[in-house]
């Protein structure tokens, strides 16, 4: 079937599958495999130690797939400056980039007079129209059932995508709660012209970064098994519910503020858990589609069943 929308026309991809920027997990390997596949891998800048690093994982993924992939720059994470990473994907040839976690005008002044397709993440209708306003070529709209750094106002994916789509013109992209083909069906149903998926892409073999027990969490947990964290910063995220989250939510509660936060929401704390499987000394984040994760299939496969569904579900509406 015809799998062509205005989103695999803009990136020229096979499937309208976007694979998030997934903070410390979204490395070569993930980013080659889902391109290869069809779909747009990425890979995560602001989660490597320096810019001549992301050069070297932009190397690495084009020597594995000759197909498009785009770059994460998750410009509010550890108040990291971006600029130079920027500059660095661009000497390195990079063709799309996706900014999440902050306003996007600073990385698209950056890009200004390029060809590289801009997409951004929000969660909120007021987010989407700013975003485009200032030259975003898509929008990537997440409601509250994903997982990592959601809006703060707790819309679900089935009522934000559609009010989004009748509010800007350039595509929507779907993205919290989406693990199957269903979800992609559902999306486009509601004017979206594709999707991202990110915990979903976590279980998956090629996500080699991600600790089996992190991916054994994915597995054997429920829709019931996050929680929101660091609401009480403004930035509200979902994560899996453990001792962790607990500690961090009682500490909210106490009104400590970032400084009372900082040593259980860093960036360490987060490794500990997806990177050492240390389950009770850190925080992973997921959203509730992991009620949904029953294995941890490769990529190819994954992306395929999904279509394969998808397909399945446009024959069943021809009848």
């Amino acid at each position: 079937m015809n799998w062509d929308t205005r989103v695999t026309q803009l990136l020229g991809i096979k499937y309208p599958i976007i694979q998030g920027g997934l903070a410390h997990l979204a490395y070569s390997d993930l980013a080659s495999a889902v391109s290869n596949v069809g779909g747009l891998g990425q890979v995560t800048a602001m989660s490597l130690e320096s810019p001549e690093a992301l050069k070297e994982e932009m190397r690495k993924v084009k020597r594995l797939t000759k197909q498009p992939f785009g770059v994460n720059f998750a410009i509010g994470q550890n108040n990291r400056r971006f600029e130079h990473f920027v500059e660095a994907a661009l000497e390195e040839g990079m063709e799309v980039a996706t900014i999440t976690g902050g306003n996007p005008k600073a990385v698209f002044d950056l890009l200004e007079g390029t060809n590289v397709k801009k997409l951004v993440l929000v969660a909120a209708k007021r987010q989407a129209v700013k975003a485009e306003e200032l030259g975003a070529d898509a929008v990537m709209v997440v409601g509250q059932e994903g997982g990592g750094h959601l809006g703060r106002d707790d819309v679900g994916t089935m009522v934000l995508v559609p009010q989004v789509v009748d509010a800007v013109s350039i595509p929507v992209i779907a993205s919290g709660g989406i693990g199957d083909g269903r979800g992609l069906m559902a999306a486009l149903s509601l004017g979206a012209d594709g999707i991202e998926m990110g915990t979903r892409f976590i279980a998956t073999k090629e996500c080699v970064h991600a600790h089996e027990s992190y991916k054994r969490s994915l597995v054997e947990g429920s829709e019931t098994d996050t929680v929101i964290i660091k609401r009480s910063l403004g930035a509200p995220g979902r994560a899996i519910a453990n001792s962790w989250t607990d500690k961090i939510l009682e500490l909210e509660k106490e009104n400590v503020g970032y400084e009372g936060l900082k040593n259980y929401i860093s960036g360490q704390t987060n490794m500990k858990y997806i990177h050492q499987g240390e389950v009770d000394s850190g925080y992973a984040w997921a959203g509730q589609v992991l009620g949904m994760i029953k294995d941890v299939p490769s990529v190819e496969t994954l992306i395929s069943s999904m279509i394969s569904n998808a397909e399945d579900i446009r024959r069943k509406w021809q009848q």
